[in-house]
């Protein structure tokens, strides 16, 4: 019977505690003041374990740019689709951009919010330097996007 009340004890416990843990992870940072700042919403992982994300990154300056998307297609690319510039194997989150160093993070906030790319691909030379092609996997995908001026936020190194 004490064994039992143990068992019984502990689950109560281990529901509480969760209970608390979601609670925290749904609550608003501006609920716990300050000292969250910056900080993203902890949850549990599927390894189980407690995660929290880094704070985001400042913009160091905004550029005013024209949006377009591209895919992997010969005739978009070179003899090489899925190999960036850079070297790299295309993936989401790869823009090409002639202006901005290789490595470059950046944000679309008026698209994607606060969804990091990163400059890994090189454009056509007569697109200029402010133009940023975001690389999707089909070109149905890159022509639904369509094209559009806004700005980027090139983030802090």
């Amino acid at each position: 019977m004490k064994k039992t009340y143990n068992y019984i004890v502990f689950f109560i416990g281990l529901a509480v505690f969760t209970a608390g843990l979601i609670a925290f992870s749904t609550q608003s940072q501006a609920t716990y003041g300050q000292e969250f700042a910056g900080l993203e919403k902890s949850f549990i992982s599927p390894e189980n374990s407690l995660v929290v994300k880094a704070p985001q990154k400042e913009a160091a300056k905004r550029i005013k740019v024209v949006i377009t998307a591209y895919s992997s297609c010969p005739y978009e690319t070179d003899s090489t689709p899925f190999i960036t510039a850079n070297g790299s194997e295309v993936k989401e989150g790869i823009v090409a951009n002639n202006l901005l160093p290789f490595g470059t993070e950046i944000r679309i906030p008026e698209l994607y919010g606060n969804k990091v790319f990163v400059v890994e691909d090189r454009m056509n030379a007569k697109k200029g330097y402010y133009h940023v092609d975001i690389w999707f996997p089909s070109k149905e995908q890159a022509v639904k996007f369509g094209s559009f001026r806004t700005y980027i936020e090139v983030l802090e190194s």
